[in-house]
C-alpha cells in the first residue's frame, strides 16, 4: 500500500501539505508538499532523520499549526484547528502534579460537557483499567515512574474519545524494558479501542512493532520518500526475526538517504 489508502475509507487525508519557518535570519522549508491518507483503524508510522518535519507534520494534523499551503481533512471536514477528536500524547506527559492519576483524566473529561460528572468518573475508572493503573487511581503524579505517567497521558487522551490519536514520540525518554511494556499496551489498547492512530518515532523496530504501515520521511524539507507494508500478525515484539527484518530493511533505507547511523 502506498502512502495513500483507500479514500473512500480514510479518516485522515493530507494533502499538498507545505512548511515554512520564518525568523529575521532565516527561512526553513521544513516540509514539502506531503500528501498521505490514514484509514480508519489504521496505525502509521513516520520515521525519519531528526529535523525531518516528524513532529511538524503531527502538529499540523493535530491543528495546533497552521500549514502554508495544501490541507488537512479529518472525517472529510478541513481541519483549521485544534479538537478532540484529533489528540496528541507528546514525549513529555504533562501532568498536572497537584492532581492524582483519577484526577489528571477526569479534568481531560472537560472536553466532553455532553457527559455527566457520574459519566466523566465511569469512563476515568475504565480507560485506567485499560492502561493497566486502576489500582493507582488516588496516586499523585510525582509517585509515579515515567511509563506509568505515560500511560496516565495515554488513558486521559483515549479517555476523551478522540478519532485520531497522535503519538509524538511518547516513549522516546524511557527504558528499553518500560517501552517493551508500553508497546504490549498500544497493541492491546488499539485492539480493543480501535483507535486510529498517527505515531512518530526514531526507532525503526517500535514503528515495526505497532504500525500497519511505515512511511519514511526525508532529511529537510520532508518529503515521504518510501512506504512500507508491515503484514505481520499481532501481536508482535521486538524480537522477532520477521520484524527485525523489516526494520533493517526500513533502516538501510533510511541510511541510504542520509548516511551515517540509524537506530533499528
Amino acid at each position: 500500500m502506498p502512502e495513500h489508502a483507500s479514500g473512500a475509507s480514510s479518516k485522515l487525508i493530507v494533502e499538498s501539505v507545505s512548511k515554512w519557518f520564518r525568523t529575521p535570519r532565516a527561512t526553513v522549508h521544513a516540509l514539502d508538499s506531503i500528501s498521505m491518507q490514514v484509514a480508519a483503524g489504521e496505525v502509521v508510522c513516520l520515521v525519519g532523520p531528526s529535523g525531518c518535519g516528524k513532529s511538524t507534520l503531527l502538529d499540523i494534523i493535530a491543528g495546533l499549526t497552521k500549514p502554508d499551503s495544501g490541507h488537512v481533512l479529518a472525517d472529510g471536514h478541513l481541519v483549521t484547528g485544534p479538537g478532540r477528536q484529533r489528540l496528541v500524547v507528546f514525549q513529555e506527559p504533562s501532568l498536572f502534579p497537584w492532581l492524582d492519576v483519577f484526577g489528571n483524566v477526569m479534568f481531560g473529561l472537560k472536553l466532553c460537557p455532553e457527559l455527566t460528572n457520574d459519566g466523566r468518573r465511569e469512563i476515568a475508572h475504565r480507560f485506567l483499567g485499560l492502561v493497566g493503573l486502576e489500582k493507582f487511581e488516588r496516586v499523585h503524579v510525582h509517585e509515579l515512574s515515567g511509563g506509568m505517567k505515560q500511560r496516565v497521558a495515554l488513558a486521559r487522551a483515549l479517555a476523551a474519545d478522540p478519532q485520531v490519536l497522535l503519538m509524538d514520540e511518547p516513549f522516546g525518554a524511557l527504558d528499553a524494558m518500560t517501552r517493551e511494556h508500553l508497546y504490549d499496551d498500544v497493541q492491546r489498547i488499539w485492539r480493543d479501542a480501535g483507535k486510529t492512530i498517527v505515531f512518530v518515532t526514531h526507532n525503526m523496530r517500535e514503528a515495526v512493532c505497532l504500525g500497519d504501515r511505515v512511511l519514511l520521511m526525508s532529511q529537510a524539507p520532508g518529503k515521504i520518500i518510501q512506504a512500507f507494508d508491515i503484514p505481520l500478525p499481532r501481536p508482535r515484539s521486538i524480537y522477532d526475526v520477521e520484524l527485525v527484518g523489516y526494520a533493517a530493511r526500513i533502516a538501510d533505507a533510511l541510511r541510504g538517504t542520509v548516511g551515517g547511523g540509524v537506530p533499528e
